[in-house]
């Protein structure tokens, strides 16, 4: 899996919580964003997860487009948030094994 950022902006209002953001993570590596609260972190995630537009520039997941194809985007990557916007009474084990089997996935005991 790849991950291309180009000249990403994302505005909320007059407030820009990305400004202009380029990287290029290649397959098989492994990168942590860094940073104190404010920095765009989360808000980094929430683009290349297809859960909320750029303003400006381009993010593409496995080559698919985060604006234009983001069920594509979904189907390569997982994503579980620090605060899970439902269901805030279960475990991480339990959410993934209840997103799971809504999902279809096969075999959630042994993976």
């Amino acid at each position: 899996m790849s991950i291309t950022v180009a000249h990403v902006t994302k505005r909320y209002g007059a407030q820009k919580a990305l400004d202009d953001v380029s990287f290029e993570i290649g397959a098989g590596e492994v990168v942590g964003f860094l940073g104190p609260n404010g920095a765009g972190k989360s808000t980094m995630m929430k683009v290349l997860t297809g859960f909320i537009p750029p303003s400006d520039g381009e993010a593409s997941v496995c080559g698919h487009s985060v604006a234009g194809e983001p069920m594509a985007v979904r189907r390569c990557i997982g994503y579980l948030p620090e605060h899970t916007p439902l269901y805030t009474d279960l475990y991480v084990r339990e959410y993934l094994e209840f997103v799971g089997g809504i999902h279809g996935v096969k075999g959630l005991k042994d993976r």
